[in-house]
């Protein structure tokens, strides 16, 4: 099986070239104001253009987003997905899904196996669920923090479309990470950044090299 991979919380035109190059099958960009990774929809429109005729599939990553954001991101990012990473329940996963058009990821912090069985209600309701690190307590940010969690606790689980594994990645453990858990697909921010927020094209590379090993 060919894990692909998603590089989160991308701003500048060379983070997304460096994705694109070395084989990234997602891209993500951050709408969350408390984020160093914050985009305008505009801005975040005019780093996708050349995205717009290949195989990369463009996320909308958010916390809670209300209708109005929802509408804009589809006016001018027109984003594939809409990655959702706060409380939604699986009824407003369905209303996001409806009203933009656009297929939704749901993300959960995990701590526990526990965490991991709350997922249930949403397979078959997102079109992906995403298991990412809980945050430490007092944290602003409810992921992107590059904490990680017990990534065996995603063994043997299946789910009735592909799941992203997320939280703590990085070029030097992705591989072990994949082993442990199964995850087919794989998601990181931090791990490929220089400080917050400053993404290294050269990281991107050796994480998505790093992935295509695994």
């Amino acid at each position: 099986m060919t894990t692909q991979a998603k590089i989160c919380g991308l701003s500048t035109a060379e983070s997304v070239a460096a994705a694109v190059a070395g084989g990234a099958a997602y891209v993500g960009f951050v709408f969350f104001a408390k984020s160093p990774r914050n985009l305008e929809p505009e801005a975040a429109a005019r780093l996708a253009a050349p995205l717009r005729q290949g195989p990369v599939r463009t996320v909308a990553v958010t916390v809670d987003p209300d209708d109005a954001l929802v509408d804009r991101l589809m006016a001018t990012l027109k984003p594939d997905l809409i990655q959702v990473h706060g409380k939604e329940t699986p009824s407003r996963v369905r209303e996001i899904s409806a009203r933009s058009g656009a297929g939704v990821i749901k993300a959960f912090s995990i701590s526990s196996a526990a965490d991991v069985d709350q997922a249930r209600a949403f397979d078959g309701v997102a079109e992906h669920l995403m298991f990412d690190a809980r945050p430490v307590e007092g944290s602003a940010l409810p992921g992107g923090t590059g904490a990680r969690f017990d990534w065996s606790l995603l063994e043997g689980r299946r789910f009735s479309r592909p799941h992203f594994l997320a939280g703590g990645l990085d070029p030097w453990n992705v591989a072990e990470a994949v082993r442990a858990s199964g995850a087919p697909l794989v998601d990181v921010s931090s791990g490929v950044e220089r400080g917050p927020g400053l993404k290294d094209p050269a990281l991107i590379t050796a994480f998505l090299d790093a992935v295509k090993r695994a």
